[in-house]
């Protein structure tokens, strides 16, 4: 494997921070942080809905928000002698913060350091998310623990208290919630979860969970849980009082309006430390929808549940929190050791970041797959240009990672659905696996990106290939692999005008950077042949990478760097694919390539880092420090992660760690909390010994993958317009509130055919205009035959939409689909149906973009006609 140059001197990142946390004391008076504080701090994170951070340099400082920016409110208080101080969250308002006197982030945990009233107490978020445990990884759980201390040689009386809102189970705040007591065995949960439970009806990217159940839970023989309802039980709990009359459970309240706490109160502190621990939980029951089968998270595969998964995290405590310090440490080292100190605080900020963006599942052999979003983007799901850059997090760590969210893929890209000769960009919206939503989707070739995924799936099983030994894995899919790598060598040295992963800059054609993906994913191709022992196509494959290469270097050439475009002399871009030529060992491109651009991209930098290129100031955080890993040499390394750090510390957008940001004044552009920072790890690849070392603790993966569900078949019902545009009543004025109802006259309501909106949406079939922000629609249908919960709606909104039966809401569907998906309804609804005189009433809302509504039923398996 490569290695790099290193510096004589090292940095000892790792023995700075132990230093620095045991000599605490010391500088307790000053207002110095002991560490840095990010844009924002990743306290329980453990999948794309289980997300809370805190936005503030202090916990004090602001609410905690779930990574949509919508309050998920944790809050926490201590009562030192009789004064009550805030630790945690800005409520209640009059309530004096305890002084913060430290912070550090590191891969699996988020810790920080308060002083004040004669004590020291220390509040640990750890998430174990353990790379060589995926059953732990795949948890979505968070210790809180309390540790604390008196530095005045004194003896005090403490009390804390920690709350969570029933906001963590909604959407939205006035959605409903349901909250209960849980005994489980060596302690007690207070259960919250929404009323109407809607498991996976929802999709999309600014949603938040409304199933499943949030697990707030202690040892029984330490804490004092309660259930507060109303503003002034919230209020007097999270200020860490506990009012008469708290009620035992709640059958139905605003999830605003709802909080639970766990309370440890006459801890009698002194010299000795005292410590306590909370657990957060969250059950969401089915994860994930993968062609229309419902996916269990991964830690229920053999049965366990949350009761038992409780009583686990409570008794395993202290050794999970063993292992996460030890594993935390270790890599911290590895991380120092080849990039110093900045690297390391970059990547632990990354790392938990990375895992939370997506959800491990069993697939129906009980094997681990996984599944990221694009938070922030478009919410699509598996998406092969979010998941390459998030790639070196979970190849480094083995096999068993590195094939979790590849098989899902490939199994979807070698059935029937996918009809293309290259690589497809995704399999849907989270967190519905149905198919490719992108661009044409399985339509058309319209706004794919053929270069782009079809290199990420070459170069991608080359690097599992080296994980494994050899090539059994892609002999699995080799038909697919085969017909791209048959693509590139045909269209992949000269991209004709499309999109890459970086679509934000648009359709280009002649892209210089694409174009070295190709040639990278050649190379890759003719390793996966050798492997196979197939030699004469290896080299025939070999020598179209190394000719390819060769012309590359020349049609790119601009003097002192390489073009953004062939046929566009004086420009530039960053050439991060480049990164696998030398992590696989292809030996395509000469070193001076790789030289010659670093001395032009040290040349190029602004204040926060390296633009991606000239087009823009704009750059991605993932990309950059691929590019600084291109010589192998520190220096390079070190003058590109400098001002990523800088940005992180100084940007005055406090979000979770964005990927694409101005390098001028460090603003962010859009994206957050994407798994694509998993991309930081790069660095490590290049280590051998570092990655073999990584990697053989993951173990062996199993091979014995399921084959992608059979997606479910549908009989049409109620027609939607794709098939027989039908005549509705609609209106675009607000009507009254009762509009949805059965007997609501209509009347005057205007006519049109079916599906509403712009014809410019996608997959829309547009049979009446309407351009303005909101529409309201009616129609009566029968429905003959069988009336059970094999119905399913037949929907495409963009946007949000809320659809009625009979007067009887049968589902709410924020952000946009782009084609007609199936949906379920609301148990209710399908109860409220009748085999004739039926109504649907159906309101969408649009704010910007494409804009469609339509609205059919069928029922799934061809139950009924």
């Amino acid at each position: 494997m490569p290695t790099f140059s290193m510096p004589t001197k090292p940095l000892m990142y790792v023995l700075a921070l132990v230093l620095a946390f045991a000599g605490r004391t010391a500088i307790a008076d000053d207002d110095r942080f002991l560490g840095w504080a990010p844009p924002a701090t990743p306290l329980v994170v453990t999948d794309p809905y289980f997300s809370i951070w805190s936005a503030g340099k202090r916990l004090t400082d602001v609410e905690t928000t779930h990574w949509t920016g919508r309050r998920h409110a944790i809050g926490s208080v201590a009562q030192i002698d009789g004064k009550v101080f805030r630790v945690m969250g800005v409520e209640p308002s009059n309530t004096p913060a305890l002084k913060q006197i430290g912070l550090r982030v590191t891969p699996t945990r988020s810790i920080y350091l308060f002083r004040g009233g004669g004590i020291e107490l220390e509040l640990a978020f750890t998430t174990p998310m353990l790379p060589d445990d995926i059953d732990l990884l795949s948890r979505s759980m968070t210790y809180v623990d309390y540790r604390l201390r008196a530095f005045d040689k004194k003896t005090h009386e403490v009390a804390i208290t920690f709350t969570a809102s029933g906001e963590l189970c909604v959407n939205i705040p006035s959605e409903h919630v349901t909250a209960t007591g849980v005994d489980f065995d060596g302690g007690r949960a207070l259960k919250v979860g929404s009323v109407a439970q809607p498991v996976l009806m929802h999709q999309g990217d600014d949603i938040r969970i409304d199933w499943g159940y949030l697990y707030v839970a202690a040892a029984d023989s330490e804490a004092k849980l309660a259930i507060g309802r109303g503003p002034q039980q919230v209020a007097a709990l999270r200020g860490g009082l506990r009012p008469e009359s708290l009620p035992a459970s709640v059958e139905k309240a605003p999830a605003e309006a709802v909080v639970v706490a766990v309370s440890f109160e006459g801890l009698e502190v002194g010299d000795e430390p005292v410590t306590r621990s909370v657990v957060i939980a969250y059950d969401d029951l089915c994860s994930i929808e993968y062609m229309g089968a419902h996916l269990r998270p991964y830690w229920r595969r053999n049965g366990l549940d949350a009761v038992g998964m409780l009583a686990e995290s409570v008794a395993n405590h202290d050794a999970v929190i063993k292992r996460c310090d030890a594993f935390d440490n270790e890599l911290i080292a590895d991380l120092d050791a080849v990039g110093g100190s900045d690297y390391v605080e970059i990547a632990s900020l990354a790392y938990r970041q990375c895992f939370a963006a997506g959800k491990f599942v069993a697939d129906a052999n009980g094997l681990p797959i996984q599944f990221c979003k694009e938070n922030h983007s478009n919410g699509c799901i598996a998406t092969s240009d979010v998941f390459y850059p998030m790639a070196p997090q979970f190849l480094l760590f083995g096999p068993s990672l590195a094939k979790s969210f590849v098989v899902p893929f490939m199994e979807y890209a070698k059935s029937d659905r996918w009809k293309f000769p290259f690589a497809p960009h995704d399999l849907g919206t989270y967190p519905r696996a149905n198919g490719q939503v992108y661009g044409g989707g399985e339509r058309s070739e319209k706004n794919q990106m053929p270069v782009e995924e079809s290199g990420n799936l070459l170069i991608l099983m080359a690097a599992i290939a080296r994980l494994d030994g050899d090539a059994g894995f892609a002999e699995r899919y080799w038909p697919q692999l085969q017909q791209w790598a048959e693509y590139l060598k045909d269209k992949g040295f000269d991209p004709d005008n499309q999109l890459c992963t970086d679509d934000f800059a648009g359709h280009m054609a002649h892209n210089v950077n694409l174009s070295a993906k190709a040639i990278c994913g050649l190379g890759a191709y003719a390793q996966l042949c050798e492997l196979r022992g197939d030699e004469a196509q290896a080299a025939e494959y070999r020598q179209t990478a190394k000719a390819f290469a060769q012309r590359w270097i020349e049609a790119a050439d601009d003097g002192n760097h390489f073009r953004l475009a062939f046929d566009k002399p004086g420009t530039w871009s960053q050439k991060y694919n480049l990164v696998w030529d030398r992590v696989l060992g292809l030996g395509l491109f000469p070193d001076e390539v790789r030289e010659k651009e670093m001395r032009y991209y040290r040349r190029m930098q602004n204040r926060y880092g390296l633009p991606l290129d000239n087009r823009q100031p704009y750059t991605k955080l993932d990309w950059v420090l691929w590019t600084a890993t291109l010589t192998g040499d520190r220096e390079d390394f070190d003058a590109l992660v400098m001002p990523v750090h800088r940005f992180l510390r100084e940007t005055p957008t406090k979000v979770p760690m964005t990927d694409w940001y101005r390098t001028h004044s460090g603003n962010r552009v859009g994206f957050t909390a994407r798994p694509v920072v998993g991309g930081v790890f790069m660095r490590l690849l290049y280590e051998g010994a570092v990655w073999d070392k990584w990697a053989s603790r993951g173990g062996k993966a199993g091979s014995d993958y399921a084959a992608m569900p059979a997606p479910p078949k549908y009989v049409t019902r109620v027609a939607a317009a794709d098939t027989e545009p039908a005549t509705w009543r609609y209106t675009v004025e607000k009507p009254s509130d009762d509009w949805q109802a059965p007997d609501f006259d209509g009347k005057s309501w205007s006519e049109g055919k079916s599906g509403f909106g712009k014809a410019m949406t996608p997959k829309s079939v547009v049979g009446t205009v309407w351009n303005g922000s909101d529409i309201w629609l009616r129609r009566e249908f029968d429905l003959p035959g069988e009336i059970n919960d094999s119905l399913r709606l037949f929907i495409h909104h963009d946007e949000n939409a809320q659809v009625y039966i009979n007067g009887v809401l049968a589902g709410r569907f924020p952000g946009y689909t782009t084609q007609y998906e199936l949906a379920p309804l609301r148990p209710e609804a399908v109860a409220a149906l009748k085999p004739t005189g039926n109504v649907l009433a159906v309101h969408c809302h649009q704010t910007s973009g494409g804009q469609y509504i339509d609205v059919g039923v069928v029922s799934v398996n061809g139950s009924s006609e």
